[in-house]
């Protein structure tokens, strides 16, 4: 009886640890075309709900990715601060092995404190140092600052490790669910690795290293690498056998929630005025919106937590989309993706009519920026664009 149980906590467990995995990357600004520097996390996790959420309890002012249902904003998945420091994360389970702590998944918990208080990398790191141990932690965290530091942390219970995305040959660092510092063999996201590690290369040698790129061929990646078939290809082609594939191992899946990506400001920039492009639901149906530490205290209401519905209205409206794109309501169907309701030959799938709005959205994002960039903008202004995109995004889902 006593074995038996412990097989259905390990069980418990495999689940559990497969449904909050993320893919992510730091990017050193000497890889991208602009010179900023970048991170990327592509959330999954069983809290399909996002909101995002500005905040002024700390030393800095900051702008995260949360969880819709928590309310009180404890835990924090992502986001940005005013002195231009960023940072996000994904799990590791290959790392406090054999370690009996009972105190974990504190990572939502720590990166809140971390955008309360840290302006640099450096400053990370002295919180890495003086941080209570055994700290609850098993996590990759991605960080950028405003000086141009860009780096990953593998950190556990007792250790951390750095890895430096300005001095690694390709200028950028991937992570999905194991460390480099961990045990060999175990963890998960090797697959997902694999598809990142290619697309990442192909784009630097190209030149094309952004976050449209990001946005639009990293989070809706349809290769598959064990196959060596771009999924993408064949449903645009017309050239497919059945309507379903078995989505597990895409960049983005069932289970993913949302998308952050966090663009540097460069130094004689105002740091708070780093860029975050949002997409706070699934990200397959889910339209990019760039956010502000400055004026974040009127961030766009889509992207916010409506009372209303308990969740915010974009992620809402992706969820619709998603769940038609995911249409088997069996136990077991969420592993199969309605391929055609994405991506079609007639160009009507929701990733086709999405991207195609998202270059409107790229445009006079860009346009704004070239002006703010140069003379930082008053509240006002980027409360005005808000209001533009907020009206765009919305009258797009709803025709």
């Amino acid at each position: 009886m006593k074995k038996l149980a412990l097989i259905f906590v390990w069980i418990f467990l495999v689940i559990s640890q497969k449904s909050v995995s993320c893919t992510t990357a730091v990017i050193s600004g000497k890889a991208t075309p602009d010179g900023r520097s970048m991170i990327w996390k592509l959330r999954d996790t069983d809290d399909t709900e996002n909101s995002f959420r500005y905040f002024n309890d700390g030393k800095y002012t900051y702008i995260g990715l949360v969880n819709s249902k928590d309310t009180e904003g404890i835990n924090v998945w992502g986001g940005s601060n005013s002195a231009g420091f960023a940072i996000m994360n994904s799990a590791s389970y290959n790392v406090n092995v054999g370690d009996t702590t009972l105190l974990k998944d504190r990572e939502g918990v720590f990166m809140k404190l971390a955008l309360q208080t840290c302006a640099s990398l450096q400053d990370l790191e002295k919180l890495l140092d003086t941080y209570p141990k055994p700290r609850g932690l098993a996590a990759h965290f991605g960080v950028i600052d405003a000086g141009g530091g860009a780096a990953f942390y593998e950190v556990n219970n007792q250790t951390w490790t750095k890895f430096d995305a300005n001095t690694h040959a390709n200028g950028y660092v991937i992570r999905t669910n194991y460390s480099e510092s961990g045990t060999a063999g175990m963890g998960y996201g090797f697959i997902r690795r694999q598809t990142a590690e290619k697309i990442f290369a192909e784009a630097k040698q190209q030149n094309r290293l952004n976050y449209q790129t990001i946005v639009q061929q990293f989070t809706r990646c349809f290769y598959h690498p064990v196959f060596g078939l771009d999924y993408r290809q064949k449903y645009e082609s017309g050239n497919f056998d059945t309507e379903f594939v078995a989505s597990d191992d895409f960049l983005t899946r069932h289970s993913s929630a949302s998308s952050i990506i966090v663009q540097s400001a460069k130094k004689d920039e105002s740091p708070d005025m780093s860029t975050i492009w949002a997409q706070v639901g699934f990200p397959e149906t889910c339209v990019a919106i760039p956010l502000w530490v400055r004026g974040g205290e009127n961030l766009p209401l889509l992207v916010q937590y409506d009372e209303a519905i308990k969740n915010s209205p974009l992620n809402q409206y992706a969820m619709k989309w998603k769940n038609n794109a995911y249409p088997i309501g069996r136990s077991d169907g969420y592993h199969y993706l309605k391929m055609p309701e994405l991506i079609n030959k007639n160009q009507t799938g929701y990733v086709q009519r999405i991207e195609q709005m998202e270059k409107d959205i790229f445009s006079l994002t860009e346009e704004k920026l070239k002006m703010w960039r140069k003379e930082t903008p008053d509240i006002l202004a980027i409360s005005e664009f808000y209001d533009t995109l907020n009206k765009k995004a919305e009258n797009f889902y709803k025709e």
